[in-house]
């Protein structure tokens, strides 16, 4: 069952960083100078590729840790940037993207399971089992 979900928790992540730098050439175009949205797609799928592996390396409470916070933090902001026009600040861009399409639909569906899936293994994971 660990390594069941080890797989599982590594897969939706490895999905959701396969969407966002599949998608991340189109939506740096939009804003070419700054940090732009292209280059936190870019941020987000080493993020997951990044703790995808850690969590097939190690399994460990902090590999799934870091697991839910990548998950978690993908999923709040489609979410929240698919619902509320949030204006740019600082450097980062305004994101607003009104539209479910099937990208963006497979990348919050494999963000909601993954943070399902790191929060059990964070639950299932023995609390001195190291990091």
């Amino acid at each position: 069952m660990s390594m069941a979900l080890r797989v599982l928790t590594a897969l939706t992540l490895f999905i959701d960083a396969g969407v966002h730098i599949h998608l991340a050439p189109g939506y740096q175009a939009a804003t070419p100078g700054g940090i732009g949205q292209g280059n936190l797609f870019l941020l987000e799928g080493a993020a997951a590729v990044l703790s995808a592996l850690y969590v097939l390396i190690r399994g460990s409470r902090a590999a799934y840790a870091l697991a839910l916070a990548v998950a978690f933090s993908g999923f709040v902001a489609v979410v929240l940037y698919r619902y509320v026009d949030i204006p740019a600040f600082g450097p980062f861009p305004a994101m607003y993207d009104p539209v479910w399409f099937f990208e963006k639909s497979l990348s919050a569906v494999a963000e909601g399971a993954g943070t399902v899936f790191a929060a059990l293994g964070l639950v299932r994971s023995a609390p001195g089992d190291g990091g």
